[in-house]
C-alpha cells in the first residue's frame, strides 16, 4: 500500500465493464489528482440514505463500489455499520459512500501518503496512517465522518480531520544506524532506518497484546525491502491508547508539520515473518478468532517463503526475547504467528497467499471485505478504482478467503 511514487499497484484488478458500471451509477474522476466529484448538475454529494436504527448494524451487501477517481491507488477501507457508511483511502483522497456505493463526500488536499484505515467503535471516528516522509513527520489522521458532507472538502481548512504525531516512528525512521552522521532519507539502499523502518501503514483497533490495557490502536511499520540486511525481517507493531489523544490532536498543517503526540507507544512488539516489501499494508483484528491479520506485499529474500498474508495468534501473549536479526543484541516483546496455513520449515514461518493488501475488514461470522483495486481509462486519463468484495474465511491453503458470490472477471493492468 505504498505511496504512488513507488508504483505499487493492485494484484487484483476490476474489469473495465464493472468500473464503467460504477461511472454510470454516479462517480467520475476529478480534473486534478486528489480531486473528485459526484456525477450531478450541482457537483455535490448525493443525499445520504437513512441510517440504521441505533444499535442495529446495517445489512452488508456483497460488494461496495468505491468509485473511479484521479488519485493514488486504493490503500484501505473502513465501515461504520450502524450508520451505513463506507470509507475508502485512495492515497491522497478519502471517499465516503453509503453501502450502495453512492458517494456522500470526500476529503482532498493530501500531499502525503494516506494509507490503511480503521473505524473506532468507541468514538465513531475513522483513523488512518498518514506520512510526510520528506518532513520526517508521521501521523495518525482522525476523520470525523459526520462532518464529511460534500465532495472535495479540503483536509487543512474544513475541520474534518485532525492529526496526532508519532514520535516513536520518527526515531526509528531517522535512526543513523551506521554512525556516519548522515540521514540518508527515503531510500532502502542504506543501513540506516532502525528495523528497516520506512514509516507506517497498517492500522487496526483491537485488544492490547498483553491483555492488560483494553482496546488499543495498533500501528504497523512500513519496512524497506532491502535484501542486504537481516534486521528488517520483522513486522514492528506499536500500540496506543487513543482515549488520551484528544490532548494531542491538531489540525493538519502540511506547510508546518506539528509534533504534538505521545512521546512513546504503550507497547512495541515484533513478529518474525521474513522481510516484506514495505511491511504490513493492511492490518485487521478478527474478534471472532481473536487473531490479527497482516496483509503484505510479498518479500524478495530467497531464504523466506515470502507469503502475502500472516496471522498473529491471538491466544498467545507476547513473550520477552531476543529480537531476530539485529546488529546488536536487543530484547523485545515477541509475537507468535498462528501455526496454520502454509509452513516453511527452514524459517519456521507460517502464512497464506491471498489478497487484502489494498483493504481488509473483518465483519464477524467469518466474513471479511477484501479490497480489489485497479485502473481504467477515462477520456484518455488513467483513473483509480476500488471496491470491497465480501469473502468468507475458510483457512484453506494457499488462499484462505473465498468470495461469497462469483466476482466478474478481472482485466489485468500493467503495474506502474
Amino acid at each position: 500500500m505504498r505511496r504512488h511514487s513507488r508504483g505499487r499497484f493492485a494484484a487484483l484488478f476490476m474489469s473495465v465493464a464493472v468500473v464503467s458500471g460504477g461511472v454510470v451509477s454516479g462517480v467520475v474522476a476529478g480534473a486534478n489528482v486528489g480531486t473528485a466529484w459526484a456525477l450531478s448538475p450541482s457537483e455535490t454529494a448525493r443525499p445520504a440514505g437513512p441510517a440504521s436504527p441505533p444499535g442495529r448494524p446495517a445489512a452488508l451487501p456483497d460488494r461496495i463500489d468505491g468509485g473511479t477517481w484521479r488519485s493514488g491507488h486504493l490503500q484501505g477501507m473502513a465501515v461504520d455499520r450502524r450508520k451505513g457508511r463506507m470509507y475508502f483511502s485512495f492515497t491522497n483522497l478519502l471517499v465516503k459512500t453509503d453501502l450502495a456505493g453512492r458517494p456522500l463526500g470526500s476529503v482532498t488536499g493530501f500531499t502525503g501518503h494516506l494509507g490503511d484505515l480503521d473505524f473506532n467503535e468507541e468514538d465513531g471516528r475513522v483513523y488512518g496512517s498518514l506520512e510526510y516522509k520528506a518532513a520526517k513527520a508521521f501521523y495518525i489522521a482522525v476523520f470525523d465522518g459526520d462532518r464529511i458532507t460534500r465532495m472535495n472538502m479540503d483536509a487543512a481548512s474544513t475541520d474534518v480531520v485532525s492529526t496526532v504525531h508519532l514520535q516513536e516512528v520518527v526515531k526509528d525512521y531517522t535512526a543513523d544506524m551506521n554512525g556516519d552522521g548522515v540521514f540518508d532519507g527515503d531510500t532502502a539502499n542504506t543501513p540506516d532506518h532502525r528495523y528497516g523502518c520506512s514509516g507506517i501503514d497498517g492500522v487496526a483497533f483491537g485488544p492490547s497484546f498483553d491483555r492488560e490495557g483494553g482496546t488499543k490502536l495498533t500501528v504497523a511499520y512500513g519496512v524497506y525491502a532491502n535484501t542486504g540486511r537481516q534486521d528488517n525481517d520483522n513486522q514492528v507493531l506499536l500500540q496506543y491508547d487513543v482515549r488520551r489523544w484528544r490532548q494531542y490532536e491538531r489540525p493538519l498543517t502540511e506547510d508546518a508539520p506539528h509534533t504534538s503526540g505521545p512521546s512513546s507507544p504503550d507497547g512495541k512488539y515484533f513478529a518474525y515473518t521474513g522481510n516484506t516489501t514495505y511491511g504490513v499494508q493492511n492490518l485487521e483484528y478478527d474478534a471472532d478468532s481473536g487473531n490479527w491479520l497482516m496483509a503484505v506485499y510479498k518479500g524478495t529474500k530467497p531464504g523466506f517463503p515470502n507469503y502475502s498474508l500472516f496471522v498473529l495468534d491471538g491466544s498467545k501473549r507476547p513473550v520477552p526475547g531476543t529480537v531476530p536479526g539485529q546488529r546488536r543484541s536487543e530484547r523485545g516483546q515477541l509475537l507468535t504467528l498462528l501455526p496454520r496455513g502454509l509452513h516453511d520449515t527452514a524459517s519456521g514461518v507460517y502464512g497464506w497467499e491471498s489478497a487484502g493488501q489494498y483493504g481488509l475488514i473483518s465483519l464477524g461470522g467469518g466474513r471479511h471485505y477484501v479490497a480489489e483495486a485497479g485502473t481504467v481509462q477515462v477520456d484518455g486519463v488513467t483513473q483509480q478504482t476500488g471496491r470491497a468484495v465480501l469473502h468468507r474465511w475458510t483457512g484453506l491453503t494457499p488462499n484462505p478467503f473465498a468470495p461469497v458470490t462469483q466476482a466478474p472477471p478481472v482485466t489485468p493492468v500493467p503495474r506502474r
